[in-house]
């Protein structure tokens, strides 16, 4: 059974109905036919929010994505073929969307402007940090990323996402952003996020992770530090404001 995973064609559901195909005790999880709630995985933290039927509540605690979708549930989970109403905390989810666009767009201006290819990266509801392949960033180069960023979003420009062919996107995209190859050989159909540039795209990276659908809606960006991970490696932390 493969859930239907709502948030990879449309990142703004937030309510949704479905049906319990699997449940399991220990812990209380179950698996439904679809879902809005987002897995943990990409540096994105899993959605929290409520599962409603028959009058009861559950809080959701856990998202994983296994064989398939699990979520993580606070009490005994409801039978097989229960119709649920899932709602997420949307504020929670809101500021993943917002941190994940912006580190896109951050990895992308360092790709750019610094030859500093990314990493690794972890998003929070409140601050993120991205790892990068690079000597050290000084404090002059901290205020003019955080400059660049903020004229990028205030550019308003639009995100969107689509699927594409595994080897055509071998054949067209950057390989230092979308680091195919550590993908499984099984996955032959990509979903790409794609940042809208003057000239085509600012940026195109695999990502099933969630996004807002135009840089403006990141906010204002705040380089809040940096440090050194290793040879050649700069972990750099910035917050969003507004």
């Amino acid at each position: 059974m493969e859930t239907d995973a709502l948030y990879l064609e449309d990142s703004s559901v937030r309510r949704f109905e479905a049906t319990v195909e699997r449940t399991l005790a220990d812990p209380p999880r179950v698996a439904l036919d679809r879902t809005g709630f987002y897995p943990e995985g990409g540096g994105q933290p899993a959605d929290r929010g409520v599962l409603r039927a028959d009058g009861r509540e559950w809080r959701v605690t856990a998202v994983q994505k296994r064989d398939t979708i699990y979520h993580e549930l606070d009490g005994d989970p409801p039978e097989p073929g229960t119709t649920v109403v899932g709602e997420l905390d949307w504020e929670r989810r809101r500021a993943h969307m917002r941190y994940h666009t912006a580190q896109h767009l951050l990895s992308a201006l360092l790709l750019e402007a610094y030859d500093a290819p990314t990493r690794g990266n972890q998003l929070y509801a409140d601050r993120a940090r991205i790892d990068v392949e690079h000597g050290r960033f000084s404090e002059t180069d901290l205020a003019d990323v955080e400059a660049r960023m903020n004229e990028l979003v205030e550019d308003a420009r639009a995100v969107s996402w689509f699927t594409m062919d595994r080897e055509r996107a071998e054949r067209e995209l950057d390989p230092e952003r979308t680091r195919i190859e550590l993908l499984p050989d099984s996955i032959r159909e990509l979903r790409i996020v794609e940042i809208a540039g003057e000239d085509g795209p600012y940026d195109r990276t695999a990502c099933a992770g969630t996004h807002v659908e135009n840089t403006r809606e990141i906010g204002t960006v705040r380089m809040t530090g940096r440090e050194t991970g290793g040879s050649d490696r700069e972990r750099l932390r910035f917050e969003l404001e507004g």
